[in-house]
């Protein structure tokens, strides 16, 4: 059963950034986030972005400001193509205001070691194959044993918010690829 949105909820960004690696092929960057004991989101798969700050003008300029912080991309170098459905997730009380962005001239990734435990770099033929999608029956922190639709990328279950956020990109894609 779905919880109801608080009216005060904390604010984030992200960004699904989407680049060419060294053989030309097109990659959607994933991080695996560190574990923390208090946070809900720790040790999951994500993309970079993070929390609302004061300097930030708008969403779009959090999800450029984190996605530097987090992997190494400088705002500049990312040209942000669309921004996506606003998601809430229930757990963190966190409005999500995803956004999809190209980095057409990448460099080496600089992780932030405090925050991400790894990159997850999907090529786009894995991200866009259907046999890559299940039913996962999950238990979150509000409801047991639901079944949810998820990902299988790079080895990683990837489900939850990202995963409906992977969902709404896929279908854009698929209109136009």
């Amino acid at each position: 059963m779905a919880r109801e949105k608080p009216q005060i909820t904390k604010k984030a960004a992200v960004m699904a950034l989407f680049y060419p690696d060294e053989a030309n092929l097109t990659r959607l960057l994933l991080i695996l986030r560190k574990s923390h004991p208090k946070d809900v989101h720790s040790n999951q798969i994500g993309f970079p972005g993070g929390q609302v700050e004061v300097d930030d003008t708008n969403m779009m300029a959090t999800a450029l400001r984190e996605t530097y912080e987090e992997v190494g991309v400088k705002p500049k170098e990312i040209e942000v193509v669309k921004s996506l459905t606003e998601i809430y997730i229930p757990p963190s009380n966190f409005n999500v205001y995803p956004f999809m962005g190209l980095y057409t001239n990448p460099q080496p990734f600089l992780l932030q070691e405090t925050e991400v435990e790894e990159l997850v770099e999907v090529p786009l033929v894995d991200f866009m194959d259907d046999g890559n999608i299940f039913i996962e029956e999950m238990t979150t922190s509000y409801a047991s044993n639901v079944p949810v639709p998820a990902f299988k990328l790079n080895g990683y279950t990837v489900w939850g918010a990202t995963g409906m956020m992977l969902s709404e990109i896929k279908t854009l894609l698929r209109q136009v690829l």
